[in-house]
């Protein structure tokens, strides 16, 4: 066989594992609310560097942020801080603020959910 045909199997078995590498659950949610793609998108551009690409799995620095609701999210997107009463899983200061992101919280608290 030549090489071009092994190198264009080998692009289809690449093709064809990435496709199967999503959650069914997410590709499902994402089909019926754009909302949750837009706010994907946001967390895996601004989030995963120190929180998991999993978001209901620790991070390597920021601890598990599936189920957040809006106000913690905009509290310590925006500010870096925690909401009045709210108990933090972890006790760290080093999480930067992003105040460019103000429009995307909905979107994240709806990935989040």
């Amino acid at each position: 066989m030549g090489n071009a045909f092994i190198s264009l199997v080998i692009v289809l078995m690449t093709v064809g594992l990435s496709a199967c590498s999503r959650d069914p659950d997410q590709a499902a949610q994402a089909s019926k609310d754009p909302d949750w793609e837009r706010g994907r998108a946001v967390y895996i551009a601004n989030c995963v560097a120190c929180h998991n690409s999993d978001p209901s799995k620790d991070g390597p620095i920021g601890p598990a942020l599936k189920g957040s609701d809006q106000e913690l999210i905009e509290t310590r997107v925006l500010t870096s801080n925690y909401p009045p009463n709210y108990k933090p899983k972890r006790p760290t200061k080093v999480m930067p603020q992003f105040p460019f992101l103000k429009s995307e919280i909905p979107y994240l608290a709806a990935y989040l959910r």
